[in-house]
């Protein structure tokens, strides 16, 4: 396994939880490191990216201020801290890596990340 995902369950809307992936056999402390998700019925979307030395954070519109990507090279390990979940924020969690291109151009989108988690399931009841 390169990349396992942790941290899901079940939590009532307002609450907070926290996704780990720690990664293991990749260039992890190179690595552009980001979070997406996929919802039933939907097709998976950008939540939150970090480039590899932690200077820069992306995110998408609909978590902004809500989401915190952060990173521990040492430990190999990224965490997608949540607040404020919603019932819209209900999906199956992915971490993904990209290899250093020298650039964190396309952070969003998949295509640029080359290794996968297996996922972990967010459930937010109202």
């Amino acid at each position: 396994v390169q990349l396992q995902a942790s941290g899901g369950g079940l939590v009532q809307a307002g609450g907070s939880l926290t996704l780990s992936c720690t990664a293991s056999l990749i260039p992890f402390s190179t690595s552009l490191m980001g979070w997406f998700r996929q919802a039933p019925g939907k097709e998976r979307e950008f939540v939150a990216a970090i480039n590899r030395i932690s200077t820069s954070q992306y995110y998408a519109d609909f978590v902004k201020g809500r989401f915190t990507i952060s990173r521990d090279n040492a430990k190999n390990t990224v965490w997608l801290q949540m607040d404020s979940l919603n019932t819209e924020d209900t999906a199956v969690y992915y971490c993904a890596a990209g290899v250093n291109r020298g650039h964190s151009n396309n952070y969003y989108d998949s295509a640029r990340h080359d290794w996968w988690g297996q996922g972990t399931q967010v459930t937010v009841s109202s």
